[in-house]
């Protein structure tokens, strides 16, 4: 079935794909200030899509994506200082969804997806995903991931974004994008069930029930040296609990990596300063306290 979108694109037209040459920043020191008052958060950052969309329209990918922006971060507190302005969307070949760490435009967070004609799940998934490190402070240039926490941060995400399929399916269900496609929630449900099982069971293999505190001192030492999400799927349900009914602990992301050394430092550390982040954002600080608290448990 093909779905018409009845939504314009938000701001721009296709945009044709950019090729530029990646160049890092030094980490900046600690940012302070807040967003002021009518400044565009990441709710409200404009939509721009670019690559090729094979037979998917891109009007209809626009409002598939702002339907998951809105089942991710509706009702979330965005607290952080320095957020785009504006999201572009490329829909590109290649293994791996990214966010790309480009060194132009500095207000754009710029993600690539990898989907087939018309798989909105798939497309709602690997944006939500990416939409999360956005969310943590992750699409400038000096964002390059870093051992040995950047194994939390991709948990993060992953349940960051299945978090946001369950919310989206909900307002599919109220409310589709697309006339008289209500039904379509229920894919969007299987998909996120199917994706959460092979969480657990990969949780109950390595061990979970002995408590988060033993699977990390089984996983640290590897952490120092691979920090990808196929190395955190066994947190990422885990994380997924913290995350699923509490707004206020994934408004704590937006505070996430504001200090030199990002990702880079050892977990206590980490965790130290995400919560003096968050305490100079005026940000809900319960995340970083109970994931420290799990980690004393086992």
């Amino acid at each position: 079935m093909r779905r018409r979108c009845f939504l314009s694109l938000l701001g721009a037209g296709l945009l044709l794909p950019v090729r530029r040459a990646l160049a890092w920043a030094k980490p900046d020191e600690f940012k302070s200030g807040e967003v002021k008052s009518g400044e565009v958060d990441l709710l409200g950052a404009q939509l721009q899509l670019g690559g090729a969309w094979g037979g998917s329209a891109p009007a209809d990918a626009a409002a598939v994506i702002e339907s998951m922006r809105v089942g991710c971060l509706a009702g979330v507190a965005l607290v952080s200082d320095g957020q785009p302005k504006r999201l572009r969307i490329d829909n590109k070949t290649g293994r791996n969804p990214s966010v790309w760490l480009h060194s132009g435009q500095s207000t754009t967070a710029w993600v690539t997806v990898i989907v087939g004609t018309r798989d909105w799940c798939n497309l709602a998934y690997q944006f939500g995903h990416e939409l999360g490190h956005v969310l943590c402070n992750s699409w400038e240039r000096n964002a390059k991931p870093r051992n040995p926490c950047q194994w939390l941060e991709e948990a993060l995400a992953e349940a960051f974004t299945l978090r946001g399929l369950q919310r989206m399916a909900d307002n599919w269900a109220r409310s589709p994008p697309f006339p008289n496609d209500a039904a379509y929630a229920g894919a969007i449900r299987s998909y996120r069930e199917t994706l959460l099982a092979g969480y657990r069971t990969t949780a109950h293999e390595q061990g979970m029930a002995a408590g988060f505190g033993s699977w990390f001192a089984d996983h640290e030492a590897l952490f120092h040296a691979h920090g990808g999400l196929d190395d955190a799927r066994g947190a990422v349900s885990t994380m997924l609990d913290l995350l699923e009914d509490d707004a206020e602990a994934v408004a704590d992301l937006g505070a996430l990596n504001r200090w030199p050394g990002r990702s880079g430092i050892p977990l206590p550390d980490y965790l130290d300063r995400w919560e003096e982040s968050c305490a100079q954002l005026g940000a809900p600080n319960r995340l970083p306290g109970r994931i420290r608290g799990l980690l004393a448990n086992g």
